[in-house]
């Protein structure tokens, strides 16, 4: 098995529960990877999803396994239920010229950064975070 299809075979284990769960649909590995009408609307399917990951993973491997077909085409998602539309940006009411500047505001107008300052991490890069304080703070 090679390298590609090795990690396509990673993904397409991993989008199995999500297919299942959201779908109620059973994602055959060893039928996607030989059959590609099936490989086609099992990642149509997934495409649809409204789990980004499931979502995530089904480019990823239609990108590798396919390159990007034609035939298998994303489709924009519906706008979830409970979800409020955000207005396009608005400029600022005042023109800046007329902004009163205040001595923390910096040459563009905003606040200096702090040097000091850790950048913002990912929700993953966070979960490792507390884990390993955890860890780490427990020992003696």
């Amino acid at each position: 098995m090679s390298a590609n299809n090795s990690k396509i075979v990673n993904y397409l284990i991993r989008m199995v529960v999500p297919m299942r769960r959201e779908f109620g649909l059973q994602l055959d590995v060893n039928r996607f990877l030989d059959d590609s009408t099936y490989a086609g609307e099992m990642l149509e399917t997934a495409l649809s999803s409204q789990n980004p990951l499931l979502k995530e993973q089904a480019q990823y491997v239609q990108t590798v396994h396919f390159g990007k077909k034609a035939d298998v085409v994303s489709t924009p998602a519906p706008p979830l239920a409970g979800a409020v539309a955000q207005p396009p940006e608005a400029g600022p009411s005042v023109p800046t010229d007329e902004r009163r500047k205040k001595p923390r505001d910096g040459p563009l107008g905003s606040a200096p950064t702090n040097p000091n300052a850790k950048p913002a991490l990912t929700p993953e890069e966070e979960m490792k975070a507390l884990i390993l304080k955890k860890y780490t703070s427990g020992l003696r």
